[in-house]
C-alpha cells in the first residue's frame, strides 16, 4: 500500500501562506518545493485489524491555521496503540485551509459531476474586533464540529452508510460494532486544546480531553466551573503564559482528575509535525524544534496520553507503566508549569 502525502493538495500552501501574512505567489511554491515530497509513514487505505475488543476513541482538533494532517505523528502514534483516531479539519475558518463537497445544482442529471468542492480559506480577526469576540464563536463551533464527528463515528458504528464521502478505497463499513463508544476521548493542540476542554462540557459521551498546549484565551469564564471531568493539560515550556496556567489551574481546582505537565525544551510547534520535518533555516526563522529532541518529546506527550486515557477510559493495556508522567516525574518533564505564578 502506498503512502500518502503528507500535505493532500496544493491548495493547503496558499492557505498556509494566508495564515503566515505571506504572499501566495512566492510563498506557496516555496512551501510546496519544501514539503511536496514529504509522506505519511503509514499504509493508505490499508485493510482495519479487527480485535478480540471494540477499539476505544479519539477525535483529534487541530490548531489555528493548521488542518487534518498536521499532527499525523500524534494520531499515528496513538492510532498504533489500538484507538480509532478521527482528525477533523474544522470550517470555523481557523483552518489554514478546507474544503467540502456540495451538490451543483447546475449538474443535476449527471450524478458524478454533481459534488463540486467549495474552499474555506483561514479568516484572521476583523479589524476593529476584539479577538476573544471573534474566537469565542470560532472556540463553539469547533466544539460543536467534534460532537458532529462522534455522531458520525456512531452512525458509522450502527452500520448507516456515510454519504458525502471523498474517493476512497476504504471500506467504512468495517467499522460497523468495532468502536466501542463506552471509551470516547477528545485531543486537540492549541486553538485544538481548548476545543478539546469545550467539547468535554458540551458532550455527555467524552469521558475525558487531552489538551496539547492549549490555548486558553478563547474560553469564556462561566466554562471552567463546568469542568468537571478529568482533563490532561500537556504543555510545551515556551507557549504558555502564567495567565494560561492560572486558567488551567482552575480547572484542576474542580475537577480533581485533571493534571497539568509541561516538558521542557519544547517550544509550541514541538507538538506538531513541523517538527520533524522543517531544517535548521526554517526552524531559525518559525522556531518548529526546541532543545529536546523531537521523538523524545512524541514519546513524552504521547505516554503521558496514553497512560491518562488507560486510567479513565478503563482500558485493559499496559500504558499505567507511564503513570509517573502524569505526576510531572521524568526526564524533561515538570508538574505543573515552571513559570512564576501568577497573581490572576
Amino acid at each position: 500500500a502506498e503512502q500518502p502525502f503528507w500535505i493532500p493538495r496544493y491548495e493547503y500552501y496558499y492557505g498556509i501562506s494566508d495564515y503566515l501574512n505571506m504572499n501566495r505567489k512566492w510563498c506557496a511554491p516555496l512551501l510546496s518545493v519544501t514539503f511536496g515530497s514529504c509522506k505519511i509513514p503509514v499504509s493508505w487505505d490499508a485493510p482495519f485489524k479487527p480485535c478480540s475488543h471494540k477499539y476505544p476513541l479519539i477525535i483529534f482538533s487541530h490548531g489555528l491555521g493548521a488542518f487534518r494532517t498536521v499532527y499525523s505523528a500524534i494520531c499515528v502514534e496513538m492510532a498504533s496503540r489500538g484507538f480509532v483516531v478521527m482528525a477533523l479539519e474544522h470550517r470555523d475558518h481557523s483552518a489554514s485551509a478546507t474544503y467540502f463537497c456540495k451538490l451543483d445544482p447546475e449538474t443535476p442529471d449527471f450524478p458524478e459531476a454533481q459534488i463540486r468542492e467549495e474552499w474555506l480559506s483561514y479568516q484572521g480577526v476583523p479589524k476593529g474586533q476584539k479577538e476573544f469576540r471573534f474566537r469565542n464563536p470560532q472556540l463553539h463551533q469547533r466544539a460543536n464540529e467534534c460532537i458532529r464527528g462522534l455522531k458520525l463515528i456512531r452512525s458509522i458504528d450502527s452500520g448507516k452508510d456515510v454519504v458525502n464521502l471523498l474517493r476512497t478505497d476504504f471500506d467504512l463499513s468495517v467499522l460497523k460494532d468495532n468502536v466501542d463508544l463506552s471509551k470516547v476521548s477528545v485531543m486537540g493542540h492549541s486553538f485544538g486544546g481548548t476545543t478539546a476542554v469545550l467539547a468535554l462540557v458540551k458532550e455527555a459521551q467524552f469521558k475525558c480531553a487531552v489538551a496539547l498546549d492549549a490555548w486558553m484565551f478563547p474560553l469564556e469564564n462561566s466554562v471552567y466551573p463546568k469542568v468537571t471531568k478529568p482533563v490532561l493539560f500537556v504543555n510545551t515550556e515556551s507557549f504558555q503564559t502564567a495567565e494560561s496556567v492560572a486558567k488551567m489551574k482552575k480547572i484542576s481546582a474542580v475537577s480533581k482528575e485533571t493534571k497539568v505537565i509541561t516538558i521542557l525544551g519544547t517550544v509550541h510547534q514541538s507538538q506538531t509535525d513541523f517538527t520533524f520535518l522543517a531544517g535548521n533555516l526554517v526552524n531559525r526563522v518559525f522556531r518548529t524544534r526546541g532543545t529536546t529532541d523531537p521523538y523524545q518529546g512524541l514519546d513524552i506527550t504521547s505516554q503521558a496520553s496514553l497512560a491518562f486515557l488507560q486510567k479513565h477510559l478503563q482500558l485493559k493495556e499496559d500504558f499505567d507503566r507511564w503513570d509517573s508522567l502524569l505526576e510531572g516525574v521524568g526526564d524533561s518533564v515538570v508538574p505543573d508549569s515552571p513559570l512564576q505564578k501568577s497573581s490572576l
